[in-house]
C-alpha cells in the first residue's frame, strides 16, 4: 500500500477496526482474512488461499458466462454478502477484480474495511449495486446491456440496478428469489471447461512456488490494479498478500490504488442503461399538436383494484409449455417435445400432437408463435429438421407447408447465420424477423447487430425477398398495409433512427426519423413500437415522449410527453393499441395511459398499487420491457402484467379493473399467456389456464 494513505490520519485505527470486523465473518462464498498487520510501514493482510481466477481475468480471456454459470455467481454472490449484511458489515469493493472463481462457486474476500480510507460509507443497497454491475459485467464482458441477462436473472439483477437504493433487493431477498425460481440444477462443472484449464494451470503454479519458498508467509507478487472499468467506486488501497492463486503467477498482491477512470454512467437513458422506468405516480401528459389541446392535467388515476378472476377451465400435462397462441377457438400448446391442440371452451385436446418443438420459447425478445385467418404460424425444430417455419391449420391441426430458414449467407469473406426472432402475418404474407449472426473471426462485439426481414407467401411458404442491415431492428409488421416500420441498432453516441420499409416494393426503405437520445430504446428484441389506425407510435425524445406519425409519410400527427409529478425520469415501455386500433395503450413504470389514436388525447390512466414480490414499486411488465408480450387486447378488454406477478383484465373503455390473476406458485420469469377471442390462455409450470376476458 502506498505510504501516503497510510500516513492518512487515523488511517491504521480505521484499518485494525475494520480487519478485526472481518476476522469475525464467515460464510461458504467469503474468503477468509487469515493474518494483518496495521503497524507495518506498509500495512498489510493476508486471506486463506484458494485457487480460483478473478472473474473479471475468465471473462476478458474466455468470455461472458452461460446462463446457469450467471446464476450460480448470482447466487453466491448474494449469500456471501446476506452473511456480511447479517453480521452488521457491508463489503464495498464488490467487483468482477473482488470476485473469485472457483470449482466450489464464486468467492469474494470477507474483506468489510469500509470507510478505511475516509470516504463515505457505502451501504449494503450499494453492495447490491456492485453485485447486479458484476453479474452484468459476466453477463456482457463489454457494453452494459441488460438485455445480454438471461430470463430467469434479467428482472431481479435490473432490480439491483434500480436507482432508488431503496427499491434494490436485499441479499437475502435474492437468495430467496433464486430459490424459488426452481430451475434445473447444473450438471457437472458450472464453469467452461477452458476456465477450469487456466485454475489447474495457476493453482500448479502457486504448489511449485509454494514448494520453493520454504515457508508459509505470503507470496510476493506484483502488485495488479483492480481499479479497472470504472467499477470500483471508493478509494481503497490495500496489499493481499497470499490471497488467490491467479492466472499467470502465484499468490497476487491487489494494490486497490483508486480510480482509475469515471464510475459507471447510472443515468437513464443511455446505451445499456440499467436503470428502471420510474413510476410517474400520476401520468400528467402535455400535447404539442393542432390536432389535440396544448396542455392537459387529465382525468384522474384510477387505482386498479378487482376480484380473483372466475377460471372457465384449467388442465395439466406432462411437459412445460414455452410457447402459447391461441384463436378464438384453438390453442396451440407447444413444447420441448411436440406441439398440442387444445379445444379454447373445454380445454380438451382437439388434433393429435405435432411432432414439431421449440425449446427456446417465448422470451423477451423471441416471440416465435403467430396466428392469422385461420392458420398458426410456428418458428421449430423436429427430430430430423432444425430452424423451420411451419404453417398449422388452426382447423385440423395438420402442417400446410414448412420452410427451412436455419441458413448461413456467405459474402465478402465473412459468413452470418439468420437467427430467427420472431415471426408475423399481415395480409398474404408471413415475416421473419431477427439477427444475422457473425461468425467470421473479424466480428467485435462492439459492432452494431444487423438485422433482417423475410418475407413468406402465407399460402405456399415460398421465399418472397429479404432484407438485412444494421438500419433493420426492432421490425413492426401491421396487421394490414405495406408499410413496415424498422428502427436502427443500438447507436451509441448518435441519434437513434426509425424508418419505413416497403414490403410492397419488397423491402426499399423508406421515409426515416432521427429519433435524438433514444438509445435506451433501440435495442434488440420486441419493437417499442405499435401501429394504428394508419399511424406508427413509438417512444423518443430522451425516453419521455410519445411519437405518432404517418406510416405512408412518416409525417408527424401528435406527440405527448409524461411528466413525473414526484421529479423522477419517466422512460415510457412499449405501446400497444386495441384491435381496432382507435386507441394507444402506453405503459409508464406504474401507470397505464390510454391515449386516442387520432389526436393523442388522454383517455383515462390505471394505476398499479402496492409492491412487487420484491418489495419494490409494482410495474407494468411492458413499462420494465422483460416480456415480448406483457400487454395484449380483446375486442373490449386491455391485459397487462405486473412485476408482482399478477394479470390484469381492465375494461377498455373506463380503465378499470374487471379482475385479477395471481399465482404464487408460477416461475418467477413469468408465466405464458395469450389472447384468443374474447379468453385469455396462461401457462404456469405444466398447467393451462383459461379465463373469459369479462371473468365470466
Amino acid at each position: 500500500m502506498g505510504p501516503e494513505l497510510a500516513a492518512e490520519p487515523d488511517f491504521r485505527d480505521r484499518f485494525r477496526a475494520a480487519v478485526e470486523a472481518a476476522r469475525t465473518l464467515s460464510g461458504a462464498f467469503l474468503v477468509p482474512i487469515v493474518d494483518a498487520d496495521a503497524d507495518a510501514p506498509a500495512p498489510w493482510l493476508a486471506t486463506e488461499f484458494t485457487a480460483g481466477l478473478p472473474l473479471r481475468q475468465a471473462v476478458d480471456r474466455h468470455g461472458p458466462l452461460s446462463e446457469p454459470a450467471l446464476r450460480v455467481l448470482t447466487d453466491g454472490l448474494a449469500r456471501a454478502l446476506a452473511a456480511l449484511h447479517a453480521a452488521g458489515a457491508v463489503h464495498g469493493e464488490v467487483s468482477p477484480d473482488s470476485v473469485l472463481l472457483t470449482m466450489d462457486g464464486p468467492r469474494i474476500t470477507a474483506l468489510g474495511i469500509v470507510g478505511a480510507t475516509g470516504s463515505p460509507a457505502p451501504s449494503p443497497t450499494d453492495d447490491m449495486f456492485d453485485l447486479g454491475s458484476t453479474v452484468l459485467f459476466a453477463a456482457c464482458a463489454d457494453e452494459p446491456d441488460t438485455g445480454a441477462l438471461p430470463e430467469s436473472l434479467r428482472e431481479v439483477i435490473g432490480g439491483c440496478l434500480y436507482p432508488e437504493p431503496a427499491d434494490r433487493p436485499t441479499a437475502e431477498q435474492l437468495v430467496d428469489y433464486l430459490r424459488r425460481q426452481d430451475l434445473p440444477a447444473l450438471g457437472g462443472s458450472w464453469l467452461p471447461p477452458a476456465v477450469t484449464a487456466d485454475m489447474a494451470a495457476a493453482t500448479a503454479a502457486v504448489g511449485s512456488a509454494s514448494a520453493g519458498g520454504g515457508g508459509r508467509g505470503p507470496l510476493p507478487s506484483p502488485p495488479v490494479n483492480a481499479a479497472r472499468a470504472g467499477v470500483s467506486r471508493r478509494k481503497l488501497i490495500i496489499g493481499l498478500a497470499g490471497g488467490a492463486a491467479v492466472l499467470g503467477g502465484a499468490a497476487a498482491a491487489l494494490a486497490f490504488s483508486g480510480d482509475s477512470s469515471p464510475a459507471p454512467d447510472r443515468r437513464a437513458g443511455g446505451p445499456g442503461s440499467t436503470v428502471r422506468p420510474a413510476s410517474p405516480s400520476g401520468v400528467r401528459s402535455t400535447s404539442a399538436s393542432s390536432a389535440s389541446p396544448s396542455s392537459t392535467d387529465g382525468p384522474e388515476s384510477i387505482v386498479l383494484a378487482g376480484p380473483d378472476a372466475a377460471k372457465a377451465w384449467s388442465g395439466a400435462g406432462k411437459h412445460a409449455p414455452t410457447c402459447l397462441e391461441a384463436s378464438g377457438h384453438v390453442v396451440m400448446v407447444v413444447t420441448d417435445t411436440a406441439t398440442s391442440f387444445l379445444d379454447a371452451a373445454t380445454g380438451k385436446s382437439v388434433f393429435p400432437p405435432l411432432n414439431t418443438t421449440n425449446d427456446f420459447g417465448t422470451t423477451s425478445d423471441k416471440y416465435p408463435t403467430a396466428y392469422a385467418d385461420g392458420v398458426f404460424y410456428l418458428l421449430c425444430d423436429t427430430p430430423s429438421q432444425s430452424g423451420l417455419l411451419a404453417a398449422l391449420d388452426a382447423a385440423s391441426g395438420k402442417v400446410k407447408w414448412a420452410t427451412k430458414m436455419a441458413q448461413v449467407e456467405p459474402g465478402g469473406g465473412t459468413a452470418a447465420m439468420y437467427m430467427s426472432d420472431y415471426v408475423t402475418v399481415a395480409g398474404n404474407t408471413v415475416y421473419v424477423c431477427g439477427q444475422l449472426l457473425q461468425t467470421s473471426k473479424s466480428f467485435s462485439a462492439k459492432s452494431p447487430s444487423t438485422g433482417y426481414i423475410r418475407a413468406f407467401d402465407a399460402a405456399t411458404g415460398k421465399g418472397l425477398w429479404r432484407v438485412k442491415g444494421t438500419d433493420i431492428n426492432n421490425v413492426l409488421v401491421p396487421p394490414s398495409g405495406s408499410h413496415l416500420l424498422a428502427t436502427s441498432a443500438v447507436p451509441g453516441k448518435k441519434p437513434g433512427r426509425v424508418q419505413m420499409i416497403d414490403a410492397g416494393k419488397k423491402g426499399a426503405r423508406g421515409w426515416n426519423v432521427s429519433v435524438p437520445h433514444a438509445a435506451y430504446y433501440f435495442t434488440t428484441g420486441w419493437p417499442l413500437t405499435c401501429y394504428a389506425a394508419g399511424l406508427f407510435v413509438f417512444a423518443g425524445g430522451s425516453g419521455d415522449t410519445l411519437f405518432a406519425v404517418d406510416a405512408a409519410t412518416g409525417s408527424e400527427r401528435w406527440h405527448q410527453r409524461f411528466d413525473a409529478k414526484n421529479g423522477d425520469t419517466v422512460q415510457i415501455g412499449a405501446p400497444f393499441s386495441s384491435l381496432d386500433g382507435a386507441t394507444v395503450y402506453v405503459p409508464v413504470g406504474s401507470d397505464l395511459a390510454a391515449l386516442a389514436a387520432a389526436d393523442g388525447t388522454l383517455q383515462w390512466v390505471a394505476t398499479l398499487d402496492g409492491a412487487n414480490d420484491m418489495g419494490g414499486s409494482n410495474m407494468f411488465n411492458a413499462a420494465l420491457r422483460i416480456s415480448g408480450k406483457s400487454a395484449q387486447c380483446s375486442a373490449d378488454t386491455v391485459f397487462a402484467t405486473d412485476s408482482a406477478k399478477t394479470l390484469w383484465a381492465i375494461d377498455a373503455a373506463t380503465g378499470r379493473a374487471r379482475w385479477k390473476y395471481s399465482d404464487p406458485g408460477q416461475p418467477d420469469v413469468g408465466f405464458l399467456w395469450t389472447v384468443g377471442g374474447d379468453h385469455v390462455f396462461i401457462a404456469s409450470h405444466l398447467t393451462v389456464t383459461a379465463i373469459a376476458a369479462h371473468g365470466r
